[in-house]
C-alpha cells in the first residue's frame, strides 16, 4: 500500500502540476483562462477513450506489466511540457498524458479487489487515495518553491522547471514498479503459504457471500450506470478543487506562489485525516451511504461558501478546507461500492466505465470554469455550480442499494 500510494501521488502530481504552472505558464505563452480549462479538461478525453481497454488488458497481464508501462510513459509526456510553444501543443500534450495514464487509477482499484475482501476495502481505498490529497500536502509547497526559485535558471521558466523535476519520479517508480510489485498473494515472494491460503480464503468467502455479476453482462448493468452517475458527480467537485485551488487562493489575496503552494497544503491536510477517519468508520459500521451522503454535502457547502469569501484569504481558506474534507472524502468512499457488485472481467471493464464518466467530469469541470471566469473574471459561479452537482450526489446516495451484512451489496435488478 505505501509504494501504491507514492506512485499515486507521482501521477496525481502530474496530472494537476499544470494548476500551479498556469499562476505563470499562461502569460508566457499568451493562453487565455478558457483555453487553459479546455486543454486542462483534455487529459480526460484521452483518459476516456483508452481507460476501458487498459483495464481489460490488465486483467489479462497482471498489474506489474501494466502500471509500470503506464508511468514510464506518462513521465516522458509530462516532461515534455517544459518545451511547449503553442495552444495546440499544449492540448496535444494534454491529451496524450490522458491517453498514457488511462487505466492507472482503476487498474488499482482493481488490482486492490486481489488482495482485500470488501469488509476491509474502504479503508484501504481510503488509504490509497489519501495519495491525491498528499500529492498537493508535498506538491503545492514543491510546486511554489520551484515557480520561485529556478525561474531563469538555464534560460527556462519556472513553470518549463516545474514540468521537468516532477515528472521525475514518476520515470524512477515505474522502472521500480517492474522490480517490486506482485500481481497477486499467489505469486508473491514475501508471503508464506500459510498466509496466501488465508488471503484467498478471506477472498473465496467473500465472494460466496453474496452473487455478483462476474462478465459482460455486469457491464451492461442498471448499477454501474448509476454508479457513473454517482463518480461524475464526485468527480465534478474533486477536479473542480484540484485543478483551481491555486487560482482560489490566489483570488483570496494570495498572490506570491510561494505563499500559494504553501496554504495550499493546509485544505489537503484535512482532507487526509477526514478521509481516513471516514473510511475507517465506515468500515466498522459496515455503513457507505450516509457517510457517502454526509460527505457530499460537506464538500458542496464548502465549494458555495468560497463563493462568498473572496478577498478575505482566512476565511476562505476555512470554506476551502470544508470542501476538500468533502471532496475527497468522497473520492475515497464512493470506490468501494463497484467491487461489491461487480468482479471478474465484469469488475475490470465496469470500474474502468464507471471511471470513465469521472474522466468525462474531469473534461466539463476544468473547461466551464475556465470559460466562466474568462467570461465574468471570477470563479464563483462555476465553484456554485460544482457544488450542485454535489448536491446531486447525495441524493443519488440513496439510490445505491443498501449493502447487507458482511461488506456484500444486493445486486438489484436494475434493467427496468
Amino acid at each position: 500500500m505505501p509504494f501504491l500510494m507514492l506512485c499515486y501521488v507521482a501521477a496525481f502530481l502530474d496530472r494537476v502540476n499544470v494548476g500551479f504552472a498556469k499562476l505563470t505558464m499562461l502569460h508566457d505563452l499568451g493562453i487565455g483562462e478558457a483555453a487553459y480549462g479546455f486543454g486542462a479538461g483534455l487529459f480526460f478525453v484521452g483518459y476516456f477513450l483508452f481507460e476501458t481497454p487498459s483495464n481489460v488488458l490488465m486483467h489479462r497481464i497482471g498489474a506489474r506489466a501494466t502500471l509500470s508501462r503506464i508511468m514510464i510513459l506518462w513521465a516522458f509526456i509530462s516532461g515534455a511540457f517544459a518545451f511547449v510553444q503553442a495552444e495546440w501543443q499544449f492540448y496535444t500534450l494534454r491529451f496524450l498524458l490522458g491517453a498514457a495514464e488511462a487505466g492507472f487509477y482503476p487498474g488499482v482499484i482493481l488490482y486492490l479487489t486481489y488482495w482485500f475482501p470488501s469488509a476491509r476495502r474502504a479503508r484501504v481505498i481510503a488509504l490509497f487515495i489519501c495519495a491525491i490529497p498528499l500529492s498537493g500536502l508535498l506538491g503545492g509547497p514543491l510546486s511554489g518553491w520551484i515557480l520561485s526559485s529556478l525561474h531563469g535558471s538555464l534560460s527556462l521558466h519556472g513553470w518549463q522547471w516545474l514540468f521537468l523535476v516532477e515528472a521525475l519520479p514518476s520515470l524512477a517508480l515505474g522502472l521500480l514498479v517492474l522490480a517490486y510489485l506482485d500481481d497477486t498473494p499467489n505469486k508473491s515472494s514475501w508471503l508464506s503459504v500459510e498466509e496466501k491460503a488465508a488471503i484467498q480464503r478471506d477472498l473465496d468467502e467473500d465472494q460466496s457471500l453474496t452473487p455478483r455479476r462476474a462478465g459482460w453482462a455486469g457491464v451492461l448493468s442498471g448499477i454501474v450506470v448509476l454508479l457513473s452517475i454517482v463518480v461524475f458527480c464526485q468527480a465534478m467537485g474533486q477536479y473542480g478543487l484540484s485543478f483551481w485551488l491555486p487560482t482560489l487562493i490566489a483570488q483570496a489575496g494570495a498572490k506570491d506562489p510561494l505563499t500559494v503552494g504553501l496554504l495550499s497544503a493546509v485544505p489537503f491536510s484535512v482532507a487526509i485525516v477526514c478521509m481516513l477517519l471516514s473510511a475507517w468508520n465506515s468500515d466498522r459500521t459496515n455503513e457507505r451511504r450516509w457517510h457517502l451522503a454526509i460527505a457530499f454535502l460537506v464538500g458542496g457547502v464548502g465549494l458555495s461558501a468560497s463563493t462568498f469569501l473572496t478577498g478575505n484569504v482566512p476565511a476562505s481558506m476555512v470554506a476551502l478546507c470544508i470542501a476538500a474534507a468533502g471532496c475527497y472524502t468522497v473520492s475515497a468512499l464512493v470506490w468501494s461500492l463497484p467491487p461489491l457488485f461487480l468482479t471478474g472481467v465484469g469488475a475490470a471493464a465496469g470500474i474502468a466505465v464507471i471511471n470513465s464518466f469521472g474522466s468525462l467530469a474531469g473534461f466539463l469541470s476544468p473547461f466551464a470554469i475556465g470559460w466562466i471566469r474568462e467570461t465574468t473574471q471570477s470563479t464563483n459561479i462555476g465553484m456554485l455550480a460544482i457544488s450542485v452537482f454535489m448536491m446531486v450526489g447525495a441524493v443519488l446516495m440513496f439510490i445505491v442499494p443498501k449493502p447487507t451484512t458482511g461488506g456484500t451489496a444486493r445486486t438489484p435488478n436494475m434493467s427496468r
